[in-house]
């Protein structure tokens, strides 16, 4: 039992002080787990990369799971995962909250609608980003245009537009 506890004590420290997604905690996941605790080697720790990239998934959550395994089968797998999730869990909550108490403030409407404009111009960036690589030839454009104006115009599925375009991108190239 004590180390079941010390799975999830170490996870859910990895998961509240860790900023910037999977990759960001690896440093701090090998730290704990290999040199702190020495539950896995170094080699183990990097098959843990590997296995956690190539599976559906956060490579944290993944990594998480991995290791309690490794170290206390299904019951440290579950402690483990539930630690390194639980600190996002609490803040989403109390963040969301906060923000259906003051929902409705200037300063808060505010903020919303510039963060909308940051998302908007982040995702206008990436999608001119990709355009010289995207369009290699006139039936490309033809693709684009087809699924811009299915989206646009009338509002169709975003996943059978994804479907048909490459349908249509395996037939035509």
């Amino acid at each position: 039992m004590a180390i079941l506890i010390e799975l999830f004590i170490t996870f859910f420290k990895i998961g509240l002080f860790s900023f910037g997604g999977g990759y960001a905690m690896l440093p701090l996941i090998q730290r704990e787990v290999v040199a702190v605790h020495g539950w896995l080697t170094a080699e183990s720790f990097i098959n843990i990369v590997g296995i956690s990239q190539a599976t559906p998934g956060p490579i944290a959550i993944n990594s998480a799971t991995y290791v309690g395994y490794k170290t206390a089968g299904i019951l440290g797998s579950t402690f483990a995962t539930v630690g390194v999730v639980l600190p996002s869990v609490i803040i989403i909550y109390v963040v969301s909250r906060l923000f259906m108490k003051y929902k409705d403030g200037i300063y808060i409407q505010g903020t919303l609608k510039v963060i909308r404009l940051g998302a908007v111009g982040l995702i206008a960036a990436a999608a001119v980003l990709l355009m010289g690589d995207v369009f290699t030839g006139t039936w490309s454009i033809v693709i684009f245009l087809a699924a811009f104006i299915a989206s646009f115009r009338f509002n169709a599925d975003p996943i059978l537009i994804v479907v048909i375009s490459g349908i249509a991108g395996f037939i035509i190239f």
